[in-house]
């Protein structure tokens, strides 16, 4: 039997979110979990996401993508990533607008150049069930979750929302200020989060500016973190904290989120290429 031919790739990233893209269109190939998880943790191939492009299933969309953490666990959107694949498939030929498909459904992107590209995430989804969340809140602009004793909690009362993945968004004064490599992991496994969740600090700056850290669930502590850019930007809006159009300040770099009358959220931010390789399988199916 033949070996199998490496597999190539793009190693890319959106404001230091660390991303690989792999177009599979044309074949059966798929990622088994701990063949994700083995690529993430080859220095070669490291990410933070890993986005696979397979064939479409739906009508106008120019693939099927396929979303990887670091944890070889799946996410249903990386605003980050979608935009690093929206980089590789106008440099295809793919044109400057175009759709794809997700598990969180389809989504659209339009590209000026590599320092503007704009992903439409779709609709945010408030409802505790959409999140989803283990038990009913009527109300998730506020939902009673702490970190902390009773009386003086660390951090507490989260938004919570669904952009693609689960997040939930604590307000601080200072994004600095707390640990969020210690606390990340125990609210991302939190009971109340069935699906675990994306946690973020958030800080209001002005009408129209937010800074946001981020610990993403499968990944840990990013860089960036597109979805959580647009979480906190529309639970902030519905907080009445800011306006529907905001600049993200996130550890690697801006983003602008704009939340438009009709409910779809707008990410414009820029990717940076990094190099090309390749991924041994025959090697990698042996280590897994």
């Amino acid at each position: 039997m033949s070996p199998t031919p490496p597999l190539p790739f793009l190693k890319m990233n959106g404001l230091g979110n660390e991303i690989v893209v792999v177009d599979l269109r044309g074949s059966s190939k798929i990622f088994a979990p701990g063949e994700a998880a083995a690529i993430a943790a080859d220095r070669g191939s490291r990410f933070d996401q890993l986005m696979v492009l397979h064939d479409p299933k739906l009508s106008g969309t120019e693939a099927f993508v396929r979303i990887y953490n670091a944890d070889g666990s799946e996410a249903g959107a990386c605003g980050n990533g979608m935009r690093c694949v929206a980089w590789m498939l106008e440099r295809a030929g793919s044109g400057k607008t175009f759709a794809v498909e997700t598990r969180a459904g389809r989504l659209s992107a339009v590209v000026a150049d590599e320092t503007a590209i704009t992903v439409d995430m779709g609709k945010p989804r408030f409802d505790w069930q959409d999140i989803p969340l283990a038990e009913e809140f009527r109300d998730t602009r506020s939902i009673e979750l702490q970190v902390g004793p009773i009386d003086d909690p660390v951090l507490h009362s989260p938004s919570v929302v669904n952009v693609g993945n689960p997040h939930a968004i604590f307000w601080v004064d200072d994004v600095e200020a707390y640990d969020l490599e210690r606390f990340g992991p125990l609210l991302e496994n939190h009971p109340i989060f069935p699906e675990r969740a994306n946690i973020s600090l958030a800080q209001v700056l002005s009408r129209d500016a937010l800074r946001v850290r981020t610990w993403e669930r499968g990944a840990g502590l990013t860089k960036a973190c597109g979805s959580a850019a647009c979480a906190s930007a529309v639970t902030a809006a519905r907080k009445r904290l800011t306006d529907r159009k905001v600049n993200v300040m996130l550890p690697g770099g801006s983003l602008t989120i704009e939340w438009r009358p009709d409910d779809h959220i707008l990410m414009t931010g820029p990717v940076e290429f990094e190099y090309e390789g390749a991924i041994d399988l025959s090697k990698l199916a042996a280590a897994v």
